[in-house]
C-alpha cells in the first residue's frame, strides 16, 4: 500500500475526532517537571520582589522631589502616572510570564490580582468597576446576620411549637380519657368515659375523618388509659374495673390479666389487683412488659407471655406505715426506676429490681387527699414533672428529691387523668386546664421548663381539657377533651405525616345503588303487533302487580288441616296441639274456686273411679258447709267476735 495514502488517511482520521470531539481520549497523560516548575516560580518571585523594592524606591524620590516644588492643585495628582508605569509593565511582563509557565497547570492568574499579591492584601476576586461600597466582606456578614436570626429562632422554643393548623375526631359525646399514638406515628387509638376504644388510620383517612374500628373491650367500664408498645404492635387498655387487656393493632384481645383474691389481706400473696385499675404504662426497653396500679395499694408489673401472675410488687406505704392507693404510675426514660403519685401526696420511687423500700421519696410533694393525675420523665432523664389534683405542676430533680424545682399554680383539674408532657427537644412542659361548663374555654399551657414562666397557650375548645400527647417524631399534639373530640395540631412546614396524610385527601362520595328501569319507548307508527302497551299511570301499574303474587311476593297462607308439603298446621294433630286449642276455648269461669270443685262432687259420688271406691267402707260422709248458713252465722256473731280484715 502506498505510505502516502496512508497518511493522508491518519490525518483525516484525525481532523475527523477533533471536529467529534474525543480527539484526546486514545492520547497518552502529559507529564510535568516538577522541579523546574519550582525553580521557574523561584526566580519570579525573586524578579518581583526586586521591581516592588525598586518602584517604592523611585516613589520615595519622586515625593522628596514634589515637596521642594510648590505644590499646585494641577500639579498634586502628577506624581502618580509615571511612578506606576513600570509597575504596570513589569506586572503584565511577570503575569506574561507566569501565563506562560503557568499554561501546563492552570488558567492564567488575572492582571488585576497580581499588585494585590505584591501588596500582600489579596483576600479575594477584584471589585468591579464604579463599585463605591465596603468591601467583599459584607456578603459574608449578610450571611452571618441570617445565620444569627436563624440560631435566634432554633433557641426560641416556642417558634417550634406546631400550632397554625388543626383536626377535630369525633370519638363521641362523653370525656375522651385516654390517647395513644404508636411510635411510628401512623395510627391513634382513643378511649373515654362512653366505654369505646377507636382505632384511627392517618395514612387511611380521608377528609370525613372516620375511625376504622370501634369496639368495648372492657364492656362498660370507661377507659383510664392507653399506651402503645415500644415496638408498636399491642396496646394496653386501662379500665375501670380489676384486669387490664393487651390488643393488638386491630383490636383483638391478645392477653387479660388475672384477678386476685380480695379475701386475702396481703397484697402481695394475690395473683393480681383486687380493685378498680387507676393507670398503667409500657417498659421503655423491655417490650413485654408493663405495669398498672390500682385501688387495691399496689403497683404491678406484667409480663405479656405469662398471664397467670405478675412479676413484681410494689406497695406504697405512708409515713405511719399504712397502705394508700397509688393513682398514676411511670417508668423511668431508661427502665430502671419506677415512680407512683399516691393518693396521700406522696411520690414514691423505687429501683425496678428492689420492689421493699423506696429509692427517693418525696412525703410533701402535693396536697393531701388530691389524687396527683401524672409522672413523666424528661427525655435526659433527670427531671420529674408531676400534675397534682391540688392545680399545680411541679418539676423535681431526681437527684435532690427534696425540694421541687420550680412550681406553677392556678391550673384547675376536675379529672384523675390530666396529663403533662415535655416537648421533643425537651425545652417546654405541656399541660391542660380544665373548667366548668359554659364557663370559658380548656387550655394547653406550655411552660419554659429552666424559668417555668408560662410561655405560650392555646384554647382548645369549650370544655376541659384532660389528654396532651407531643409525638416527637410527627412533631404532632395531641389533645383529648371533655366534650368528646380528639384534637390534632400540626405545622405543614414543621409537622411530618400524621395529620397532614388525610387531610389532603378528598372526602369519598357514598355509593348510590343502581336500579335498572326499563325506558318506555313511543313507536307511533309500529305495527300492532310490535307496539308496546302505554303505561297511563304509575300508580295503577303498582295496584296491579300488587295483586300479583308472584311480583309482590304475598306470604303463602297458613295450612289448615294435619299439613302438606313439609309444613305442619298452626295446631296439628299433636296431643299438645289439641289439649293447648282446647284450654284456650274453655269458657268455663274459674274465679270461684271453692264452687268449681263442687261442681264435680255430685258425679264423683254417683260414678267413683279413683279414690272414692278404695276408701268406701272406711271414710265417712263429708258434710259440706253451706254458704248461705255460714253468711247469716257471721251477721248474728257480736262485734267483738268478728275477724277483722
Amino acid at each position: 500500500m502506498d505510505p502516502s495514502k496512508v497518511g493522508k488517511e491518519s490525518d483525516e482520521d484525525a481532523d475527523m475526532a477533533s471536529i467529534m470531539g474525543f480527539s484526546g481520549f486514545g492520547k497518552k497523560a502529559r507529564t510535568f517537571d516538577l522541579d523546574a516548575i519550582f525553580e521557574q516560580t523561584r526566580r519570579t518571585a525573586i524578579e518581583r520582589s526586586q521591581h516592588v523594592l525598586e518602584d517604592r524606591m523611585k516613589e520615595d524620590a519622586g515625593e522628596g522631589s514634589q515637596s521642594a516644588k510648590p505644590s499646585g492643585p494641577a500639579k498634586r495628582d502628577k506624581p502618580q502616572g509615571p511612578a506606576k508605569a513600570p509597575r504596570k509593565q513589569e506586572s503584565e511582563s511577570s503575569s506574561g510570564d507566569s501565563d506562560s509557565d503557568s499554561s501546563l497547570i492552570g488558567p492564567p492568574v488575572p492582571p488585576s490580582l497580581t499588585a494585590e499579591e505584591e501588596d500582600g492584601d489579596f483576600v479575594g476576586p477584584p471589585l468591579p468597576p464604579g463599585y463605591t461600597g465596603s468591601t467583599a466582606n459584607d456578603d459574608d456578614d449578610d450571611d452571618d446576620d441570617d445565620d444569627d436570626m436563624q440560631d435566634d429562632e432554633d433557641d426560641n422554643p416556642v417558634k417550634k411549637i406546631p400550632d397554625t393548623h388543626e383536626i377535630s375526631l369525633q370519638h363521641g359525646t362523653k370525656v375522651v380519657s385516654a390517647l395513644a399514638l404508636d411510635p411510628s406515628g401512623a395510627r391513634l387509638v382513643t378511649g373515654g368515659y362512653d366505654f369505646d376504644v377507636r382505632f384511627w388510620d392517618f395514612a387511611g383517612m380521608d377528609a370525613a375523618l372516620q375511625a376504622f374500628r370501634s369496639l368495648q373491650p372492657c364492656e362498660c367500664h370507661q377507659i383510664k388509659s392507653l399506651q402503645y408498645s415500644n415496638t408498636g404492635d399491642v396496646v394496653l387498655v386501662v379500665s375501670g374495673n380489676a384486669q387490664a387487656k393487651v390488643l393488638d393493632r386491630d383490636g383483638f384481645n391478645v392477653m387479660e390479666c388475672v384477678k386476685g383474691d380480695q379475701y386475702i389481706v396481703d397484697m402481695a400473696n394475690t395473683k393480681g389487683h383486687t380493685a378498680m385499675l387507676n393507670s398503667g404504662c409500657w417498659h421503655p426497653k423491655i417490650k413485654e412488659e408493663f405495669m398498672t396500679c390500682s385501688n387495691d395499694g399496689t403497683v404491678r408489673t406484667w409480663d405479656v407471655n405469662s398471664d397467670k401472675k405478675h412479676k413484681a410488687v410494689f406497695k406504697p406505704r405512708s409515713l405511719q406505715g399504712k397502705r394508700v392507693i397509688p393513682t398514676c404510675c411511670s417508668y423511668s426514660r431508661d427502665g430502671r426506676l419506677v415512680a407512683a403519685g399516691c393518693q396521700d401526696g406522696t411520690i414514691q420511687i423505687w429501683d425496678r429490681n428492689l420492689s421493699v423500700h423506696t429509692k427517693f421519696h418525696c412525703r410533701q410533694a402535693h396536697d393531701p387527699g388530691s389524687d396527683p393525675s401524672c409522672l413523666a420523665f424528661s427525655y435526659d432523664g433527670t427531671t420529674l414533672a408531676s400534675r397534682g389534683g391540688d392545680d399545680t405542676l411541679k418539676t423535681w430533680d431526681i437527684r435532690s428529691f427534696k425540694k421541687p424545682l420550680n412550681v406553677a399554680t392556678g391550673l384547675t383539674t376536675a379529672f384523675s387523668m390530666t396529663d403533662c408532657c415535655f416537648s421533643p427537644d425537651d425545652k417546654l412542659l405541656v399541660t391542660g386546664t380544665s373548667v366548668k361548663k359554659d364557663e370559658g374555654n380548656g387550655k394547653l399551657v406550655f411552660f419554659d421548663r429552666t424559668s417555668f414562666q408560662k410561655v405560650y397557650e392555646i384554647e382548645v375548645t369549650n370544655a376541659s381539657v384532660v389528654r396532651c400527647l407531643w409525638h416527637p417524631k410527627l412533631n404532632q399534639i395531641m389533645v383529648g377533651t371533655a366534650n368528646g373530640l380528639a384534637k390534632v395540631y400540626y405545622d405543614p412546614v414543621k409537622s411530618h405525616r400524621g395529620a397532614k396524610l388525610c387531610v389532603v385527601k378528598s372526602q369519598r362520595k357514598e355509593r348510590i345503588a343502581e336500579t335498572l328501569t326499563q325506558d318506555y319507548i313511543i313507536t307511533p307508527h309500529a305495527l300492532p303487533m310490535f307496539r308496546e302497551a302505554r303505561q297511563r299511570s304509575t300508580r295503577k301499574q303498582l295496584e296491579k302487580d300488587r295483586l300479583d303474587p308472584m311480583k309482590s311476593h304475598k306470604p303463602e297462607p297458613p295450612v289448615s288441616g294435619p299439613g302438606r308439603g313439609g309444613r305442619v298446621a298452626a295446631h296439628g294433630g299433636t296431643l299438645s296441639s289439641f289439649i293447648v286449642k282446647n284450654i284456650a276455648l274453655d269458657k268455663t269461669d274459674d274465679s270461684n274456686p271453692r264452687a268449681a270443685i263442687l261442681r264435680h262432687a255430685k258425679e264423683a259420688s254417683e260414678n267413683p273411679y279413683w279414690v272414692a271406691p278404695a276408701y268406701k267402707e272406711t271414710q265417712p260422709e263429708p258434710v259440706f258447709a253451706e254458704e248461705e248458713e255460714e253468711d247469716e252465722e257471721t251477721e248474728n256473731e257480736p262485734e267483738w267476735k268478728k275477724r277483722k280484715i
